[in-house]
Parts: structure tokens; sequence; C-alpha cells
């Protein structure tokens, strides 16, 4: 047997990690800006998240959701006050398209209705309604196109209520800021718009935080910046730093009802522990604010890099648009700089680092970011 192919993979075997650097078959070292798709939110290996895993292995790796499991009730408490959301309920799972899954059912549940706001060049998963949501023809199966969805423009509140004005939608899911987009910003004041509309006219407000979320934007979600709350918040890669894992915050006005929701491997002993052992580190170590500080650093610099365009985010997941086609210049940074990025579309190249990103691995990135910039004028 062979694996199924459907990723273009690089000629590189990564077999070790540590902080916010790699290292691949030949011994090789890396500077990983990419943190798995942001998905290392503590830095790699990180000796406190190691210990809780290991820990939590040699006493039980899992056992079903029929039976009580303490860390389950541990993570809520702790994730509602380090996120602001302590009245809100928590569903886990196991991924971000799960979640948002998970989201889009308890909105119908709610208000029995069935069409949904997404909006253009927006990503929310590859699963059934998470991908007939994401602003992708290519990436949706004929069997996926079950439930009418309206891809609308960020930042037209005009269009949103036109939309709502059927009486028909029953949610808007909008990310926290647009990652696979382009790193592109929502303004406050779409985001407080939403937040009214979806009073108005009984839809539910989802807020996809999957990779804008867990501190990433220097706040613990992106949407925190336009001071609003949402109904239904999804989150999942940072959350356990590489062990899979989803989960779904739940406003109080929506009922649980047994059979509706359910997952068999959704908030395990393993990812809890893994979960947990990451709130310890973002918050004795300040992982959010040196998001926001080293972020910040990072944004301003590169702002007069010759070849940028253009530089979008917020804390520590910043687009660098470039004046020309980014290809060769990752190619060069990956195999020439040791430095894994993303990108997202033709232009733009894609930073999202464990949040543990010191400054200087800002600067030691910068150097090898100008370095490649000259050599390809």
């Amino acid at each position: 047997m062979k694996l199924f192919d459907v990723y273009p993979l690089f000629p590189i075997e990564i077999v070790k990690g540590q902080g916010c650097r790699v290292w691949d078959t030949e011994g090789n070292e890396y500077l990983d800006l990419y943190g798995g798709h942001a998905v290392i939110s503590v830095g790699h290996s990180h000796p406190v998240y190691v210990k809780a895993i290991s820990e939590q292995l040699n006493q039980l790796g899992f056992y079903s959701n029929s039976v009580i499991n303490s860390l389950q009730q541990t993570l809520a408490k702790r994730l509602g006050v380090a996120c602001g959301y302590d009245d809100y309920a928590l569903f886990l799972i196991n991924s971000g398209a799960e979640a948002n899954e998970n989201a889009l059912k308890l909105a119908s549940f709610h208000n029995g209705k069935r069409r949904v706001i997404a909006f253009r060049n927006a990503f929310h998963g590859r699963t059934s309604a998470a991908v007939r949501v994401t602003d992708n023809p290519d990436i949706i199966a004929p069997i996926n196109k079950g439930f009418p969805v309206v891809y609308l423009p960020i930042n037209d509140t005009g269009a949103v209520e036109s939309t709502l004005r059927r009486g028909d939608v029953t949610a808007i899911i909008i990310e926290g800021l647009l990652g696979v987009g382009g790193i592109h910003l929502v303004s406050n004041a779409f985001f407080r718009d939403l937040r009214a509309l979806c009073t108005k006219y009984d839809a539910a407000l989802i807020l996809d935080e999957v990779q804008s979320g867990y501190g990433r934007s220097g706040k613990f979600f992106a949407h925190q910046y336009a001071d609003i709350r949402p109904d239904l918040i999804t989150m999942a890669k940072g959350i356990a730093n590489g062990f899979p894992m989803g989960a779904v915050l739940i406003n109080p006005m929506f009922e649980a009802a047994y059979g509706k929701l359910g997952t068999t491997f959704g908030g395990n002993h393993l990812a809890c522990a893994a979960a947990i052992a990451v709130l310890d580190i973002m918050q004795g170590e300040r992982l959010i604010e040196n998001a926001k500080q080293v972020g910040d650093f990072l944004n301003k610099e590169l702002q007069d890099f010759p070849g940028v365009a253009n530089v979008r985010g917020r804390g520590l997941m910043i687009g660098i648009e470039l004046e020309e086609p980014v290809k060769e210049i990752r190619h060069k940074l990956l195999f020439e700089e040791k430095v894994f990025t993303g990108v997202a579309g033709e232009n733009t190249i894609r930073l999202l680092p464990p949040l543990n990103l010191t400054q200087a691995d800002a600067e030691d990135f910068l150097a090898r970011f100008e370095r490649v910039i000259k050599t390809a004028d």
C-alpha cells in the first residue's frame, strides 16, 4: 500500500524540534516561522508540555466519554478564565473543521434555519459543512452542496443585511482574521455590525478562531479587538500544541440535548493534559503579550523591505505581500536560508511562528529574509 497523494511535499523530513527551531534527517537546522500551519503555540518539545503528556500516558491514555473525565472540567474552567468566556459552555472535539461542523449544527438546531452567510476567500475546513462554507469551489464535492450558502465581501454591511432580510439565515461564519485568504483584517466596525445584525435577525454569529485564536493575534481571540461576543467560537490548532484537538465555545442561549452532538476521541485524557499544559505555559511565559510585542516589531520592520508591497496582520499572524510571485522567494528561504514559512495565493508569504518567538529569533529571520530579497533582485 502507498499513501494517497494529496500533498505536494518538500524533500525534507523533520525529525526533531526545540522551541522555534526544527531539524531534518540530515542534521540541518531550520528557523520555524510557520509552526506547522499555526499549530505550534508554545514551541516544539516544551518540557512542561512533554512532561504533562508523558505523565498522563503513564496513568491512562484514553477512555470514552461515557464516564467522568475531570481533566475536561479542569480545562473548561481554566480556558474560560483565560479567554474571558467563563459563562460559555465547552464542547471538545478533534479539529478545526469538526469544530465548525458542530457550530453550524448548533446554530441550525437553535433557530431551525439553513442558509449560511460566509465570506469570499474564507477557509473553514474540508469536512462536509465546513467545506461548503469555504469559498473554494475546487474543494467542494457535489455531495457537500446540501444547504444554501451566500459568499459576501468582507466589510460590506449592506450586503449582509440584504441577505439577512430573507429571514432564512441560520448563521454567519467568519474568521477572526482571514488566514488562508491572505491574512486580511476584518474591520472592528464590521464585526460590531455583524453582532448587531445577527441579534436583529435571529442568526447565530460564529467566529472561526481556529487559526487566529489562542493568543496568536496578541489577544486571546482576534475578534476581541472589536469588543464583541459571538454566539459560537471555534478553535483548534494552538489549543494543544500539535496534539489533535478542537473545541467550540457555546453561548448559554444554546440548550444541550443528549444525542445531538457527540464524539469518540474528542476531549480524551491525553488531549486535555496537553491543552492544560499549553495554558500553563502561555500564562507562565506571558506568550500572548510576547506575540503582540514581537509581532508588532516584525510588522514594523517588514514595511520598509524592498519588494514588499504590503504587510498585514496582528501579533504573530503576518502576511507579507510582495510585488512579485513568492514561489522563488519562499524556495530560497527554505533551501538556502533554512526558514519555514507559508504562502497565501501567489504573492503573499504567511508567518505563523510559535508564540514564544523571541526578539532575537525575529531579527534572525529579518536578516535571512533580507538576504533572499537582495539576491532575488
